[in-house]
């Protein structure tokens, strides 16, 4: 009999999980389409290879996070406010997916540099660019690139870390709230962590 009928849709959605669980290099393209119900011949009818397989997939989980995160960005209200709800939805989108938080950090951890130049350029350059251009509007005295990725990596790594975290000294359950998470990045960010009355020395190190 043969394999049903199934869309590009419906591979990507079967292709992600695996490629969290188990990375680029744990997953064949015959067990992709085993998951996906298809025979390898129909795999290969949509997509060439592998690698265009896990780059279709990457930026499936990505480009309805993609619309939501820019959303706030788009606001018309001042960038301090944009910050808090670019934050806030970020923290949410974070902490709905475990599997695409998995999928980018294997891929940070295990990518080829070839591979990580194509998701850098064509899946999260985009909204960085976005995000860096907020930082720009908030500190112009400060690199944008690197405030951009601090502010990504204050709530990405949160996250990335839960497993970890729930084990350390004071964790609450309430610090996997995403509003409790973006109120603390963005008080951390526009506040600073020494108080305004603190000692020159210290706001200033």
């Amino acid at each position: 009999m043969a394999a049903p009928s199934r869309s590009r849709t419906d591979i990507l959605e079967a292709a992600v999980p695996l490629f969290a669980r188990d990375g680029y290099n744990g997953v064949s393209m015959r067990r992709l389409a085993e998951t996906a119900g298809l025979t390898p011949a129909a795999l290969y009818h949509h997509f060439p290879d592998k690698e265009a397989l896990y780059l279709a997939a990457v930026r499936h989980a990505f480009e309805g996070k993609a619309r939501e995160l820019a959303a706030p960005l788009d606001l018309d209200i001042p960038p301090r406010r944009r910050l808090r709800a670019f934050l806030r939805r970020f923290a949410e989108v974070t902490a709905a997916d475990p599997d695409f938080r998995r999928l980018v950090h294997r891929e940070i951890l295990e990518g080829d540099e070839a591979r990580l130049r194509l998701l850098a350029e064509r899946v999260f350059g985009g909204l960085f660019a976005r995000i860096m251009a907020l930082a720009g509007e908030l500190a112009p005295g400060f690199d944008p690139h690197l405030l951009a990725v601090s502010l990504v990596a204050l709530v990405a790594h949160h996250y990335e870390t839960a497993p970890l975290r729930a084990f350390l000294p004071g964790a609450r359950p309430e610090h996997d709230d995403p509003a409790v998470v973006a109120r603390h990045v963005g008080r951390l960010l526009l506040g600073g962590i020494a108080p305004p009355d603190a000692p020159e020395r210290l706001r200033t190190a």
